[in-house]
């Protein structure tokens, strides 16, 4: 039979075409399965990426179930993407070690012994995992505790730029932690049920930049290489041993340009002459998608890189990533004739809901069963101690504890990610905002943490939502419309006049930044310079006052860093001059993960408000404020204003009054 020519379908999952299955059952055959000529194969590539030991779908921090997190239910997707081929891979693309109270707990309280078996390996194992690389979390807990861990998997990784001690010269392979690539042997079948051998060549990277981000755990002990100069390195090599196509596991993003040791890489490294495939991570976002739209190189509806297919299958097991390639064998060596990339998600919103689309696999579940009830007991016991007590009850009328801690731990966690780097010499400051602080959430919707023992389930009182940090490089004229925006929380208020409304109607907590690290003052007698928008409302409004940085007027050309989360940096709240062309740090990890391990770290924290941000004096004024009933216990404790009760609010609410 004479050879057909490459199929080039416009694919989706969607346009499967029906095959019947064994007793009588009906499977979907993909068509490159389907209509493979005798000389070629079809052959699935299949991503998990960015796992964060999330095996269940659990959050651990709000202590209940969620719909839109677990490996156990997107074991249930790589099960049904297998039904549907005659070959198939299944490949991790890191961060599969931190970064949820399972990993803490393993690491921290019940420990890894020689032939344990950690819980998320346990799980990864009952997928038959082909191969895996290492992401940048893989060495949070030290290097001792990863080579435990990975010793239990019954699965290879590989991990080319990443080699023992400091580099020097060119790298050999016993200077490695683990391969620098595999070549695996698979007998693939061809469309007309024949087998053939095929050699697939896997490598893998993870970002330079782990040599600061741990260089407590890494210093003296191991060094990075640059992602594609590495890959140019080991390419060839791996041509010359049979590699009849190369997959890179890349933990790095998707970025334009190609600097030295970037972080985001995975754009330059598809252009490497001999990588056929690209499975990316580490951006906790999803490609092909619309996060990467506009950037040149990168087809973000086709999901190609330099017209390569590649994938980023989002985060905490959101989605599996898949690549279907239709292989050719011309009788002397394999192409890939055509090929396409998607993702599965694990869930779908319905009225911005989620709801989830398919249900877990109990061999999942079990594996990680025992370490998931003991991280429940471990969440819900005391980690550390909190010296003073952390409320939200006053958090829009003076500088306050709930707001303060999440700015010391974004500054802490920042402060390690800059150190060495570019913008290590540029001042670093903090932007963070109450999340519980009342309005639409009622008289009991505020953060009240005693002072004492501090358990991780704590932690989502004082951080709601499952924000990642982000770092903005702005100027000094930058921070002072940031916080004219943000004050846009008072209404006017006229000087000398009594039991005034002070908070506005429409201004919602969560778009009032404090920004820490610079002091000022709020003058409430002055309008509001910006509407809820973002709009100018009076362009020459100016109700911050004395804003200052080191104890002198903020300099308006000067630069500044500052750590807040991925919706302020990404444009959320329509701040002025605040977007994501400003972002120069996107980090993997949660807001609230950062807290928690700021708190580890410290054992006790000190959450105590420095007032470093006032309101402006106006002689004679007092105003009126709402906030929950249990405000009363800390009403004599808020430093360098006056609050007394003034009786009872609408909706179970308690008045207050403060003297300006």
């Amino acid at each position: 039979m004479a050879n057909r020519p490459a199929l080039a379908l416009p694919l989706s999952r969607r346009k499967f075409l029906l095959g019947t299955a064994a007793a009588g059952s009906f499977v979907l055959i993909h068509p490159y399965s389907l209509h493979a000529a005798p000389n070629q194969a079809h052959l699935r590539l299949l991503e998990t990426t960015d796992i964060h030991v999330n095996v269940f779908p659990y959050d651990y921090y709000a202590d209940k179930e969620t719909d839109t997190v677990g490996l156990a239910r997107t074991a249930t997707l790589i099960d049904a993407v297998r039904a549907e081929s005659k070959n198939s891979m299944l490949l991790d693309n890191g961060d599969f070690l931190q970064g949820n109270p399972m990993g803490d707990y393993v690491a921290y309280e019940r420990g890894m012994k020689d032939g344990d078996i950690h819980p998320v390996i346990a799980a990864m194992n009952t997928l038959q995992y082909d191969a895996g690389t290492l992401g940048n979390h893989e060495f949070n807990y030290g290097l001792d505790f990863m080579t435990k861990v990975m010793a239990g998997a019954n699965f290879p990784y590989a991990c080319a730029n990443l080699v023992k001690g400091d580099l020097k010269g060119s790298p050999r392979e016993d200077d490695h932690f683990v391969k620098p690539y595999l070549i695996l042997d698979r007998e693939i079948e061809m469309g007309d049920g024949g087998k053939k051998p095929i050699k697939i060549g896997i490598i893998g990277f993870v970002p330079p930049q782990i040599m600061i981000w741990d260089s407590q755990n890494l210093q003296g002990k191991a060094d990075t290489r640059d992602i594609v100069a590495t890959a140019k390195a080991y390419v060839p090599q791996m041509k010359e041993e049979g590699a009849d196509i190369i997959i890179a596991l890349s933990h790095s993003g998707i970025a334009a340009g190609n600097e030295e040791k970037a972080e985001n890489a995975s754009l330059a490294l598809a252009a490497v002459d001999g990588v056929d495939v690209i499975m990316t991570g580490h951006q906790h976002l999803q490609f092909p998608g619309d996060d990467f739209k506009g950037i040149k190189g990168a087809d973000h509806k086709k999901g190609t890189l330099h017209g390569k297919p590649a994938v980023m299958a989002g985060f905490w097991g959101s989605h599996m990533g898949l690549v279907d390639l239709l292989l050719e064998h011309d009788g002397g060596a394999w192409k890939i004739a055509d090929a396409t990339a998607e993702l599965r998600p694990i869930y779908k919103r319905v009225e911005k809901k989620p709801v989830r689309t398919v249900e877990s696999e109990n061999k999942v579940l079990d594996a990680a069963r025992g370490d998931h009830e003991a991280t429940l007991k471990y969440v819900r016991t005391p980690v550390g101690e909190t010296a003073a007590p952390l409320y939200s009850y006053f958090a829009l009328v003076a500088d306050d504890p709930s707001v303060q801690i999440v700015n010391k731990a974004q500054t802490w966690y920042m402060e390690k990610i800059l150190k060495g780097g570019e913008y290590a010499s540029l001042p670093l400051l903090s932007a963070a905002a109450p999340f519980k602080a009342g309005g639409r959430g009622g008289a009991d919707y505020y953060t009240d943490v005693k002072a004492g023992p501090i358990a991780i389930k704590n932690v989502a009182d004082l951080y709601l939502y499952p924000n990642t940090v982000r770092a903005v490089k702005i100027k000094g004229s930058d921070v002072k419309e940031w916080l004219e925006m943000s004050a846009g929380m008072f209404r006017q208020i006229e000087k000398g006049k009594e039991d005034q409304r002070l908070l506005a109607d429409d201004f919602p907590s969560y778009n009032y930044d404090v920004i820490d690290g610079v002091t000022y003052r709020i003058d409430v007698t002055q309008p509001a310079k910006y509407t809820t928008k973002g709009e100018i409302a009076d362009d020459k409004a100016e109700r911050i006052l004395d804003l200052q940085y080191d104890g002198k007027p903020i300099d308006p050309d000067q630069e500044f860093v500052v750590a807040t989360n991925n919706y302020r940096a990404g444009g959320g709240g329509n701040f002025p001059g605040i977007n994501e062309d400003k972002i120069i740090y996107v980090a993997p990890d949660a807001n609230r993960d950062v807290i928690v391990r700021y708190i580890h770290e410290l054992g006790t924290i000190n959450p105590s408000a420095d007032a470093n941000w006032s309101f402006a004096p106006a002689d004679g004024t007092e105003v009126l404020f709402e906030t929950g009933p249990g405000a009363i216990v800390y009403a004599d404790q808020v430093k360098g204003v006056t609050i007394k009760p003034a009786g009872d609010g609408p909706n179970g609410f308690k008045l207050f009054k403060l003297k300006i």
